[in-house]
């Protein structure tokens, strides 16, 4: 492979990674079946949370009670990609993840709900599928979460609440 579809190649993936992200963030569960091979597979909290193929993948992301709660919101970024094309098909990538995930929901410990901060090492797999690169494995590593309580009068307001959300 020439360098310059090498570079091509490797762009074509982070543009498939910052699509996933952007899927995450915005509940666009469509847009995250579209970055998903079929057989993709997951590893999510050091294995917590594993699935195998796109439609489980889905199920767990939209789940009501976790990311597809409009009263949780998340901000993920990866960062400084290390890809590795093992073929004309296949590739690993590494990513730096930053996350923050807001839940305006009450917990146990935490009445007004939970800012959680945390970074980790996205684990990637790719496929090249009929010309179009797609995620075959993904997940993370965690370096560390930092959780905290909401103060009493914090408000939440998303592109999924026509008001501000008290807790």
């Amino acid at each position: 492979m020439d360098a310059t579809t090498r570079l091509a190649e490797i762009e074509a993936i982070q543009q498939l990674k910052a699509r996933y992200q952007r899927a995450v963030d915005t509940k666009d569960w469509e847009l995250m079946r579209s970055v998903l091979a079929p057989d993709a597979r997951s590893v999510y909290s050091d294995g917590k949370h594993a699935y195998e193929g796109r439609d489980a993948i889905v199920e767990f992301l939209a789940n009501p009670r976790g990311l597809g709660n409009p009263a949780i919101v998340s901000m993920h970024h990866a960062h400084t990609p290390e890809i590795e094309l093992t073929s004309e098909t296949t590739a690993k990538g590494k990513w730096y993840l930053e996350d923050f995930v807001i839940t305006a929901l009450p917990s146990d410990w935490a009445p007004n709900g939970t800012v959680m901060h945390g970074t980790g090492i996205y684990l990637d797999e790719y496929v090249k599928l009929d010309g179009e690169w797609f995620i075959k494995e993904t997940g993370y590593e965690r370096i560390f979460e930092d959780f905290q309580p909401r103060a009493e009068n914090s408000r939440l307001r998303s592109r999924w609440s026509t008001a501000a959300a008290k807790v």
